[in-house]
């Protein structure tokens, strides 16, 4: 997944902002259609500035520890020294 880029949040503030503006012109026109794949839109340019306004690349990313399971894993548990009998 692609994250958006920090340098154009101005221009989907003004995606979203222009969104707003046209779903207030199709409601007043009655086109329902149209509202519908508006919000459509400004929900996922809603996204992308919350993306943005969420990341921080300064911050560590935790990745987990990984797990390794019992099947086909050779562990040996001998210490010591090899003796001769």
């Amino acid at each position: 997944m692609f994250r958006p880029d920090p340098a154009q949040r101005h221009r989907l503030v003004e995606i979203r902002d222009n969104l707003h503006a046209r779903i207030v012109e199709a409601e007043n026109e009655g086109w329902l259609g149209e509202i519908e794949g508006l919000q459509v839109s400004l929900s996922g340019a809603e996204s992308k500035i919350q993306q943005i306004d969420g990341a921080h690349p300064e911050s560590p990313v935790m990745l987990g520890m990984p797990r390794v399971s019992g099947h086909g894993a050779n562990v040996s548990t001998h210490t010591g020294s090899a003796r001769n009998t």
